[in-house]
């Protein structure tokens, strides 16, 4: 069943730890939500919902990255891990767990977030507010919620059931809506939210902006670029990029711009003109051993499993340990210099190669040329003190094993932007990510949006001028209008990005825009994609792996070189299939809906009982 029954959701915030809801009631209106205290405490709700996709082991906003060109599932020691898609998305799967995959979280928080937002649209008229723009932001930021869940959903899952209030009873007979009627209802409810809804709130808060970047996002999806293009240039006037180095990190060594950005103490800074959306997680203000899930754990999910004991010195001795004795060196000290991870996301040959290049991107703050901003394996220095005074290659650089096996390969040896992954995590042991303000929206994608819109309208020029504001800021080439096109989009996009953006949702929206527009496809020989059958024939055998039918499918393994590439494993091989475009409804809340039909994705058993889903009035 969805799970947006009865229960008790009426919450209200504690002292200076507004984030941590408390619940006092069961759901009674007249009760619990009689002030705009009370409002706001129940949009508190929400807004934790939000921190959790980024925060945690195994956090979902892997699952969106995984599900694109940007990196695979690199936790190579068992069987499970979302690797092969035919197998590891079908409805029936564990669709949510940290060793699968958190499709299944997507869903079913998704409807949890639009139940908390709905408890406040329901009950706005029943406070009294000091004046009617007081009323109007809070009825604002709770449109801005429910968008926020909504478009993800449609994105990841298509069709689905509208929810627009909440329930005083079980109910087990929703019925699909169309995602393009729900696309229209966002775009209403944004378009309020966006007009009342203040710019200047606390971190973590909804503001102004933040309905501004997914009123964009909307538009974009429903192909109104003008509107798009509107609002974006109105929100990075008010929003300018952080061009300039400013806070403490400045003095030290071998660090940059993009450290400054990138820190704790640039989400803390309220300076910082350029955050427009957070979730947030302060640090040292929640226990980290009974909140786990309030610490980033970036480094664990991000960073190769160097202490799996599989990094071996040139003489075959174990080269690693963590945590370092004390008295360590801090060359040493992998666990405080790099954190300690267990690669769990593991970026492609795309991600870490082909998006740099030397002429373009040389230079680039953000990319592996800059050797303070990314990490190479060789960066790493062997520091098992059992070997000291033993083999000569203590405290010396790591050397790739020329035999190497695959699972190692994928899960300990790569380079990543350790810029963007360094949280430190002073409370633990094993430095995992503590606790931080993450980036949920930022003035950067606004300029790579209207660079978007603008290639949507046959404007390149335009395109590039969007584009080089982040270019140049972060000290790459600037691109022409001769050098703008989906692809050149997208690769800005994971340059600037990473761990930020839901990859696969914005994979999806191209994909249906190009369908919609029947715009020909450069990157693709001028490829005209159409909706009809986007994601394939379905049916009996309906793991199509052929180029052509819908854009997300041809993006991913074109550039990726792990997904159909007979990449495998003792435990499994990489594959999607053209329908792995949209994710598969769980199983659960199809037939614990049975008194009416919410329909199941082409390509997923079950997607024969489909019905013509209906719009929203």
């Amino acid at each position: 069943m969805l799970p947006i029954s009865l229960m008790a959701i009426a919450l209200v915030a504690c002292n200076k730890e507004w984030l941590q809801p408390k619940p006092l009631s069961l759901y009674e209106p007249g009760v619990t939500l009689k002030d705009p205290g009370a409002f706001y405490s129940t949009l508190t709700a929400c807004e934790r919902n939000m921190r959790h996709e980024y925060f945690g082991d195994g956090a979902p906003i892997l699952t969106e990255i995984m599900q694109s060109e940007v990196a695979v599932e690199g936790t190579t020691d068992k069987a499970g891990p979302q690797m092969d898609m035919d197998v590891s998305l079908l409805p029936d799967a564990e669709l949510n767990n940290i060793n699968n995959t958190r499709v299944g979280w997507y869903f079913n928080e998704g409807y949890n977030g639009i139940k908390y937002a709905n408890t406040v649209i329901d009950n706005i008229d029943n406070t009294k507010f000091k004046d009617e723009a007081e009323k109007n932001a809070i009825l604002g930021s709770a449109y801005f919620h429910r968008a926020y869940r909504y478009f993800k959903l449609v994105h990841q899952f298509g069709d689905v059931p509208f929810v627009e209030h909440v329930l005083d009873h079980p109910k087990d007979d929703f019925i699909s809506n169309d995602r393009w009627s729900i696309l229209a209802r966002l775009k209403k409810d944004l378009e309020f939210a966006y007009q009342w809804v203040p710019d200047n709130v606390d971190r973590g808060r909804t503001s102004k902006s933040a309905c501004g970047v997914l009123l964009m996002k909307v538009c974009m999806a429903l192909t109104d670029f003008d509107r798009a293009i509107a609002v974006g240039k109105e929100v990075v006037a008010a929003h300018p990029l952080m061009k300039n180095r400013f806070t403490g990190n400045k003095t030290k060594a071998h660090t940059n711009l993009m450290f400054d950005l990138h820190s704790v103490e640039a989400k803390l800074d309220m300076s910082n003109t350029e955050g427009l959306m957070y979730v947030v997680a302060y640090p040292n203000a929640e226990d980290p051993t009974t909140s786990p899930n309030d610490r980033i754990q970036i480094m664990r999910n991000a960073v190769p499993y160097w202490n799996g004991g599989g990094i071996k010195t040139p003489d075959g001795a174990t080269g690693t340990v963590s945590p370092s004795p004390d008295g360590t060196p801090d060359s040493l000290d992998l666990n405080k210099t790099y954190g300690r991870g267990i690669g769990r996301l593991r970026p492609t040959w795309y991600s870490t190669n082909e998006i740099w290049r030397s002429d373009k991107e040389g230079n680039d703050l953000r990319g592996p040329y800059n050797h303070d901003s990314w990490r190479r394996m060789e960066d790493l220095l062997y520091n098992n003190p059992s070997i000291k005074g033993k083999s000569p290659w203590y405290g010396k650089h790591f050397v790739k094993p020329a035999a190497m096996s695959v699972e190692d390969t994928i899960r300990l040896w790569f380079p990543w932007p350790h810029y963007k992954t360094f949280v430190p995590d002073p409370l633990q042991a094993t430095w995992a990510g503590g606790q931080t303000p993450w980036y949920i929206y930022r003035s950067a994608e606004v300029y790579l949006m209207l660079a978007e819109c603008y290639y949507w309208k046959n404007d390149p020029g335009s395109a590039a001028t969007a584009m080089n504001e982040v270019r140049t800021r972060a000290g790459a080439m600037p691109l022409t209008a001769a050098d703008i096109n989906i692809g050149e989009i997208l690769d800005e996009r994971a340059r600037e990005l990473y761990y930020e953006e839901n990859r696969h949702i914005e994979l999806v929206r191209i994909a249906y825009t190009y369908a919609k527009t029947g715009k020909p496809c450069e990157i693709f020989g001028g490829h005209i994609y159409k909706l009809e059958n986007i994601s394939g024939p379905g049916g009996t055998g309906s793991n199509v792996k052929q180029m052509g039918v819908n854009f997300w499918y041809d993006r991913v393994v074109s550039r990726s070189n792990f997904y159909n590439k007979g990449v495998k494993h003792k435990w499994a091989e990489y594959k999607v299939s053209v329908h792995h475009i949209l994710w598969p409804i769980p199983t659960a809340a199809i037939v614990l809906n049975p008194n009416g039909v919410i329909n199941q994705n082409i390509g997923y058993p079950g997607a024969e009982r489909n019905v013509k889903p209906l719009p929203v009035e």
